[in-house]
């Protein structure tokens, strides 16, 4: 990883070994040991994607309700809101097994996570703002695995797998039919599911970021230690010049936000397998710009034990993450309620979209989880949205929730793309 390091900037803060951590538990959010790598087995435990039953929607808490937007689009991976309150949603898969292993593909296929991929973006309109859209069609088509969006003086940039693109964008448009403007070329797919790329602009609107997961679990074959833009965020101008990277040794970023009490970056972060049921946690975290998260040399601080001995001064100097949300949970979506309509203490609190596990032998994820934040620092991850799993037992989930997006008027939508469903959660107001 040498040549991978030399392009980093400095290491802000060196943090020592942690043993304890906030939510180690696969659902839990108290203080606890992380377990000993290897004290279970690696578990194969795919879901069997099932559907959801005509009447049945997820569960929410008491003083919100629950109801379906769109309960018929395929594959709806993220979502994002204009300005004048349409909704885009990214349609996309995995399109490839990653490996040629035919008992594999069938595992994906059935989890909803591997067939033909739409590739494109669909606009949705309440034109009247009576919570229906009347206006759905393709906004832009032929992408390659598009995911994040961001729109910034006047492009709308789409981050697809292997690239981030933008295209001019006008102020009610239904949809857009010019080729768009490479931005920024990026490495494509990656490990499982890593092909995910997301964008964020700065407050100021003068740096995009842009995440990139990795193209391996661990990186024992040496392969993503020669790119240094794998299993990081990196930063550029809005033109793509400029690109660096800002943090390191994020096995796999995906959702990003501003916090809006500090103005830090914080991400989610799907962490490695085959450690066990219980190690390492997924997390949410700030990103500090030059950091290092110690993927795949450490995780918490604790060195991996296929590394062991590599890279010790990195075990040494990785960043902790701040917030633990379970192992093996696939953490994708995120974002801070920065919405009024919820009850007070939801806001500027976070919100997470757990698409669940495989690599765990009881199921874990499955839910949109709940961090409040009070000042600064963080109570226990609480359940927010579930009831996607259907049957633990004979592994049956109905859908996945993925991407997050805050309505106009400050409800919570939710991207199931396994569910082919866009759920919507209003608060009653009774809570």
């Amino acid at each position: 990883m040498g040549s991978k390091r030399n392009l980093l900037l400095p290491i802000l803060t060196a943090v020592g070994v942690a043993f304890m951590v906030l939510g180690a538990g696969a659902q839990s959010g108290k203080l606890a040991p992380l377990p000993q790598p290897f004290a279970t087995p690696s578990a194969a435990n795919f879901p069997k994607v099932v559907g959801w039953p005509v009447k049945d929607t997820p569960h929410v808490p008491d003083g919100f309700i629950i109801d379906a937007l769109v309960s018929d689009i395929e594959s709806p991976r993220w979502l994002y809101v204009l300005p004048n309150g349409d909704v885009l949603v990214a349609q996309s898969r995995t399109s490839k097994s990653p490996k040629d292993d035919p008992q594999l593909a069938q595992a994906l296929t059935e989890a909803g996570s591997l067939g033909t991929s739409p590739n494109q973006i669909t606009l949705l309109r309440d034109a009247n703002k009576d919570g229906r859209f009347e206006t759905r069609q393709v906004f832009i088509a032929a992408l390659n695995q598009p995911f994040g969006m961001a729109l910034e003086k006047g492009y709308l940039y789409v981050a697809n797998t292997d690239s981030v693109v933008r295209f001019p964008y006008e102020d009610g448009a239904t949809s857009i039919d010019v080729r768009g403007e490479k931005v920024v070329d990026l490495p494509a797919g990656g490990y499982n599911n890593h092909w995910t790329r997301n964008i964020l602009f700065s407050p100021a609107g003068d740096k995009l970021y842009i995440t990139v997961g990795s193209q391996t679990n661990v990186d024992e074959e040496g392969i993503d230690a020669m790119d240094p833009r794998r299993a990081a965020i990196l930063e550029c101008n809005p033109d793509g010049s400029g690109l660096r990277v800002f943090a390191s040794g994020l096995r796999n970023p995906n959702g990003m936000d501003w916090a809006p009490t500090t103005g830090a970056l914080w991400t989610v972060v799907n962490e490695r397998d085959a450690l066990g049921d219980d190690v390492p946690p997924d997390f949410l975290t700030s990103v500090r710009d030059g950091g290092f998260y110690g993927w795949p040399y450490a995780y918490f601080g604790i060195e991996d034990p296929r590394h062991k001995g590599k890279r010790p001064e990195l075990v040494a100097e990785a960043l902790i993450p701040d917030i633990a949300v379970g192992a093996h949970t696939a953490s994708l979506g995120f974002l801070f309620y920065k919405g009024t309509s919820f009850p007070a203490r939801y806001r500027n609190g976070a919100f997470v979209a757990q698409h669940g596990s495989w690599n765990r032998s009881k199921l874990s994820g499955y839910r949109v989880a709940f961090v409040p934040f009070s000042g600064g620092s963080t109570r226990p991850v609480e359940d927010f949205v579930t009831g996607f799993i259907a049957s633990e037992e004979r592994r049956e989930v109905y859908g996945r929730p993925v991407g997050l997006a805050i309505l106009p008027g400050g409800s919570l939508a939710i991207a199931d793309d396994a569910g082919n469903r866009i759920w919507r959660v209003r608060s009653t107001g009774t809570q």
